[in-house]
C-alpha cells in the first residue's frame, strides 16, 4: 500500500554489534563505532544502538536474531579472521538457520591474493560464509565480509572495516540526513538547564544536547542542535545563542554537519 502523502517519512535505523573479547577486556579500544555513526548518518540512517558482545556462540546468535528484527540494518565488526576464536561467520549462519559453506568466490579471492601454496587451512576459514550470503569487498587484504538479509558482517580491523563500508555505503537505502549546529559558551549547565528544557519543548522535532567541557584554563558547555529540517535547525540555533546572551554568556559557533 503506498504511503499517505501526509505520513511522516520513514526513519531508517541501524544497530552496531562490536564482537570481541579483546574489546570487553580493555586490551583493544574500539575505533569503529564513531566511523559507522558518521557514515550511516551520511546515508540517512540513524545508529540507534551499539552493543559490545563476547566471542561466544550463544551470545552472538541470540543478539543477532534480536536486533535484526528490530532495526533496518545491523552491522557487526570482528570475528571473521583466521584464528580459532573468529566464530562470527558460523554464528551468523546459525542465527539464520543456514549452512556454513566454502564460498567459491571468496576462495578465489584468497587464492589470488596470497602466493601459491600460502592459503592454508586457517586462512581458508575466511572464505567460509553462510549459504546465500553476498560478499562485501575488502580492498585491503581481500578476505571479504558478507551480507545476509539486513545483517552486514565486517572485519574488526578498523582500516579494513572502513574500506569495506566505504565500498558498500552507496548501496544503502536511507532517509533524510541528520544535520547539526553547535554553540559553545562559558556558562555552566545548571545555569542553562531551565531555558534549554523550554527550548526543547518548543522544538520537539529536534534534538538539543548539552555537553560540558573542562580545559586547563576554563570550563563551559557545548550545545548541539540536531535535526533534518534545516530551517527549523537554524531558527532553534539562533534561539540557543539568544538564551546564552540573555544569561550573560558569549556564544561561540562550533562545528556543523551539513
Amino acid at each position: 500500500m503506498p504511503r499517505r502523502a501526509d505520513a511522516p517519512p520513514k526513519t531508517y535505523t541501524a544497530c552496531a554489534l562490536i564482537i570481541g573479547n579483546e574489546i570487553l577486556s580493555g586490551r583493544v579500544q574500539d575505533e569503529n563505532v564513531a566511523f559507522l555513526a558518521k557514515g550511516l548518518n551520511e546515508a540517512g540512517i540513524r545508529l540507534r544502538e551499539v552493543r559490545v558482545i563476547p566471542d561466544d556462540t550463544d551470545a552472538i546468535v541470540a543478539t543477532v536474531n534480536e536486533v535484526r528484527r528490530k532495526f533496518d540494518y545491523v552491522f557487526t565488526t570482528g570475528g571473521i579472521g583466521p584464528t580459532h576464536d573468529d566464530i562470527t561467520a558460523e554464528c551468523i549462519a546459525e542465527a539464520f538457520a543456514v549452512k556454513l559453506i566454502l564460498h567459491p568466490e571468496a576462495k578465489r579471492l584468497l587464492e589470488g591474493h596470497y602466493p601459491p601454496g600460502a592459503v592454508n587451512e586457517a586462512r581458508m576459514r575466511m572464505a567460509h560464509m553462510p549459504e546465500g550470503a553476498t560478499l562485501l569487498p575488502n580492498p585491503i587484504s581481500r578476505a571479504p565480509g558478507f551480507r545476509i538479509d539486513n545483517v552486514y558482517v565486517l572485519a574488526g580491523v578498523p582500516q579494513i572495516m572502513q574500506a569495506t563500508f566505504r565500498e558498500l555505503s552507496h548501496n544503502l537505502k536511507g532517509g533524510a540526513k541528520m544535520l547539526s549546529r553547535s554553540v559553545s559558551c562559558g556558562l555552566g549547565e545548571g545555569v542553562l538547564a531551565k531555558g534549554l528544557a523550554e527550548l526543547q519543548a518548543r522544538y520537539n522535532d529536534l534534538d538539543i544536547g548539552s555537553y560540558p567541557y573542562f580545559r586547563r584554563a576554563d570550563f563551559g558547555v557545548t550545545l548541539v542542535v540536531r535535526g533534518t529540517d534545516r530551517d527549523r535547525l537554524l531558527t532553534a540555533t539562533d534561539e540557543v545563542r539568544m538564551l546564552i546572551r540573555t544569561l550573560g554568556g558569549d556564544p561561540q559557533d562550533g562545528a556543523s554537519e551539513d
